[in-house]
């Protein structure tokens, strides 16, 4: 590979000839061949992005020649649309501040705005000017995670609530066995259990976007070590400004820079929030493979769409490929929240010290979550219902004889459950010997339709 010489503080070291970055750049490259993962081009986009700010900030205060800003911005929207994403090959495990992160984008945008411009551009003095690894990297994990959240993740969810909703409605008059400990219990409707469903994941919405406020706060501003070394206090407030512009969002600078620079509390209460809804989903998906189980042996109350073969060795048989999809989705998320917590805790005195890792980790439980919702979106608008099979289990269901404990008491309730399920026979006909109360009274007692609605009328 040809190489050229390019040279930082620390001396002169060999980077390849064509590579946009610079020397500090490959210095992390050597120092940290770990994982061979970068950061997400969506976190590298958001750093993009206030440089462009920030460029533009210092040039509204005559800090920065505009000739100059306009190159860093025009370079820095040339990497938010993706065009230079294999420009940033540092590895997620690196110094814990992200430094390595920011000066490869400081050099990737210097070495772009210096080809426009015709004259250097430099990455420290100019393009990073008033600003530190310490408030920019904090700040991009709160702006890359704030757009994929509004931008991927919540719609998607909405998408995921309305699609519970719309079958729920569609089944509103279905019956089934409603079941706790995973045994028969009292009958209940399905747009009941969907509906439930979609509160789930309509208060993951809820929690998001509850924090919006909070994650909209950037540490930029902060420099070092949250007492703004070197920037102009109103630079901050500009570049919030000019991604405001361009993200639709509303962005501010932090109340407490020494909060937003030493902790990531923050990011920690999304990643919860991340894992609640993941743990959402589980449940939901695990309770469709429940009731898709069979087809013959198993609770077949469903069939879920067909999507692929199940077996390689046994024909004919398909597989809940999609519940089983999100519930590896959900567990990763539920891991990733874990490396979270222990993160945000590592915050020593001025500055956390897992930033990185923290970046990766938000932005890969909302990317995971954000693709999974739709499928299981899709295996639920396409699921079909074994109707006969759930009527045949709500007629031999003896739970449903707890209808009749205000009339006959729950010792004479519980003798007429045991005898109907140990001759397996229906609660009707066993209610029908062993009490004086009529057929047409029992059918209306322990009708399940009936049932559903409580004490309540609907």
């Amino acid at each position: 590979m040809k190489t050229r010489i390019e040279r930082d503080s620390m001396g002169e070291i060999a980077v390849p000839e064509q590579a946009l970055y610079g020397a500090q750049t490959q210095r992390a490259i050597n120092n940290f061949p770990i994982s061979g993962q970068p950061l997400p081009p969506a976190f590298i986009h958001a750093v993009a992005a206030i440089k462009a700010g920030c460029a533009h900030a210092n040039a509204e205060l005559g800090r920065l020649g505009q000739d100059k800003a306009d190159a860093i911005v025009q370079a820095a929207r040339s990497v938010m649309a993706g065009e230079h994403d294999d420009a940033f090959p540092v590895d997620v495990f690196q110094t814990g501040s992200g430094t390595s992160t920011n000066m490869n984008v400081n050099e990737v945008l210097a070495r772009l705005a210096s080809r426009h411009l015709g004259q250097p551009v430099h990455p420290n003095d100019d393009v990073n000017m008033g600003q530190s690894s310490n408030d920019v990297i904090p700040s991009a994990i709160h702006v890359s995670a704030a757009l994929a959240c509004s931008r991927e993740l919540l719609p998607a969810l909405y998408q995921l609530e309305q699609t519970l909703l719309g079958k729920g409605e569609q089944l509103r008059h279905k019956v089934k066995t409603g079941r706790t400990h995973l045994m028969d219990a009292m009958p209940l409707r399905l747009d009941q259990e969907l509906g439930g469903w979609a509160t789930q994941v309509q208060y993951g919405r809820d929690r998001l976007q509850g924090m919006q406020s909070r994650l909209q706060q950037l540490a930029l501003g902060g420099t070092a070590i949250g007492t703004g070394i070197n920037a102009d206090p109103r630079q901050a407030g500009l570049a919030c400004d000019y991604l405001n512009r361009h993200t639709g969002l509303d962005f501010c600078p932090a109340d407490d820079y020494f909060y937003a620079l030493s902790c990531q509390d923050t990011a920690v209460e999304l990643s919860g929030q991340l894992r609640t809804l993941a743990v959402a989903l589980m449940k939901i998906a695990n309770d469709l493979r429940w009731m898709n189980s069979g087809p013959l042996t198993g609770l077949a109350e469903i069939q879920l769409p067909a999507l692929q073969p199940g077996s390689s060795i046994m024909p004919g048989k398909v597989n809940p490929v999609v519940p089983e999809a999100v519930a590896m989705v959900a567990a990763q998320v539920i891991g990733l929240d874990a490396a979270n917590t222990v993160a945000g805790q590592s915050g020593n005195f001025q500055l956390n010290v897992m930033l990185p890792l923290v970046a990766s980790n938000l932005l890969t439980m909302i990317t995971l979550l954000a693709n999974s919702a739709p499928l299981l979106a899709k295996a639920i608008d396409g699921f079909t219902l074994n109707e006969a099979h759930l009527n045949e289990n709500l007629a031999r269901n003896p739970i449903l004889v707890t209808a009749l404990n205000p009339v006959i008491g729950y010792a004479k309730a519980a003798d007429i459950a045991k005898k109907a399920y140990a001759e397996c026979r229906p609660i009707l006909e066993v209610a029908l010997e062993e009490t004086e109360l009529s057929e047409e009274e029992l059918r209306e007692l322990l009708d399940p339709a009936a049932l559903t609605r409580g004490s309540q009328q609907s």
